[in-house]
């Protein structure tokens, strides 16, 4: 990560106020995500991040996620306290003054003073020396004024999504999407075992019940990734929604073939092989290094009767010619990920609505190959929030494609409680989300899920 400042031999940034492990690796991951590099999941999960103590992890994962969420908001009260508030700021320096001002706003327990002794270290370890008086001044005021607890989350949002949302959701569910997206998303996993559950809490993990799915648990409490459980992939960190989505493919006769369209990092993938043991699961994925993350996954897993049967391949789904049938496809598409802004809240700054209908034409492209190369069942999923990238896929995708059609997602629902994978308050709940075309659409903030959409397609 080049973007984090260095330490003089004494420990002390710019030579004056020592900088914390966990500031100094969240300034250096901020500055990358400013300079457009990378994406904060996949910092976060850096070698350098995951050796730092648990504390320090945390507060580093803390500190990045909290001034992504509230950057919009963090900006506006900085240029206010700007004698030239529409000033051009290097991004070091911006950065380290976002840093503290976040501090200083929403965490209750980081001293004032350290706040802004450390933003000041951090701009001159950055070699804005000159700029270190006016960072000073700036987080003294931000110091000065009010917390903000009470803030309304539509803030740290652009007007243009939260217009949106008001549109297509209504006032209430709008709200509740931009709260649900300033909290720290829980962490979910996929528990394959009685027993794995109990290894876990014998490691002292704190495990609550899923909200929707009984293979699912919410970690309450203790360092899991840590477990060798998680190691082994005896239990996989997997948010539930997105787990949702690959139960509701179903199951195959043996012998039959699923295709997932779009399959790294692999969660959907293993929850298919899970469902279908004696199914073989092609996974396909066209980014040559997300292919060989996900590979690198399953290799490293202890359980070769699961992932002895599954095929990764570098291919567009697009472009799959010459297969024979499979039995279900999975098309998970690339999207804008709007479900998703608590766990990615960097994707609100990069994002424009043109951006939207860009995506568009790619989704449909997914979508028609897998109607041309399913047997029985295709789902469709996003993490979206938006028609353009949903229920307007789904349409455009089907004309044409007489010997297919939509068919209400309250039919799998059903087969999944009745096979005991869905909690009863889980299966109520997702039947009420289901809308008149018959797609699911998960809304952030109503259960503690990202946002999805899913549509299930069927031939006859």
């Amino acid at each position: 990560m080049d973007g984090a400042p260095g330490e003089n031999r004494d420990g002390k940034a710019g030579g004056s106020f020592a900088v914390s492990p966990a500031r100094r690796e969240a300034y250096g991951i901020l500055l990358e995500l400013e300079r457009g590099r990378g994406h904060a999941d996949e910092l976060l999960r850096a070698e350098r991040v995951t050796a730092l103590r648990e504390a320090d992890r945390n507060l580093a994962t803390t500190l990045v996620m909290g001034v992504l969420r509230w950057h919009r908001v963090l900006d506006a009260g900085i240029r206010a306290h700007l004698s030239r508030p529409n000033a051009k700021l290097d991004a070091e320096v911006l950065v380290a003054l976002r840093l503290g001002a976040f501090q200083l706003r929403f965490l209750d327990r980081i001293p004032d003073h350290a706040a802004i002794g450390e933003g000041v270290a951090l701009a001159k370890a950055a070699g804005h020396t000159f700029a270190a008086g006016m960072v000073n001044a700036v987080l003294r005021k931000v110091s000065a004024g009010p917390r903000d607890a009470e803030l309304d989350a539509a803030a740290a949002y652009p007007e243009w999504l939260v217009e949106r949302w008001l549109r297509e959701y209504g006032a209430e569910a709008a709200a509740e999407i931009c709260r649900h997206g300033q909290q720290q998303a829980r962490l979910a996993l996929r528990v394959g075992s009685a027993e794995a559950e109990r290894e876990l809490e014998m490691d002292g993990i704190v495990l609550e019940p899923g909200a929707l799915l009984t293979a699912a648990r919410v970690v309450a409490a203790g360092d899991v990734t840590a477990t060798r459980m998680v190691r082994e992939g005896w239990v996989r960190v997997q948010e539930e929604g997105s787990q949702l989505i690959a139960e509701l493919a179903g199951t195959v006769a043996a012998g039959e073939r699923i295709l997932d369209m779009c399959a790294a990092p692999g969660g959907k993938t293993l929850v298919l092989a899970e469902r279908n043991p004696e199914a073989q699961v092609v996974a396909c994925e066209s980014n040559p290094a997300r292919l060989r993350a996900m590979q690198e996954r399953l290799a490293g897993m202890a359980q070769p009767e699961l992932t002895g049967r599954i095929e990764t391949r570098l291919s567009d789904g697009v472009k799959l010619e010459g297969e024979r049938e499979f039995a279900v496809v999975l098309v998970d598409a690339p999207c804008s990920g709007t479900g998703t802004l608590g766990r990615n809240p960097e994707i609100r700054h990069r994002l424009t609505e043109g951006d939207l209908l860009r995506q568009q034409e790619r989704q449909v492209g997914l979508l028609r190959a897998a109607l041309r190369l399913g047997g029985r069942r295709v789902v469709y999923s996003t993490c979206s929030l938006e028609p353009e990238e949903n229920g307007a896929v789904v349409a455009q995708a089907l004309k044409g494609n007489e010997g297919w059609r939509q068919v209400s997602a309250a039919g799998p629902i059903g087969e999944l409680e009745a096979e005991g994978r869905l909690t009863a308050d889980g299966a109520e709940y997702l039947r009420g989300c289901v809308d008149g075309a018959g797609a699911l659409t998960l809304v952030p903030g109503r259960v503690e899920t990202d946002g999805f959409f899913v549509a299930v397609v069927e031939r006859g």
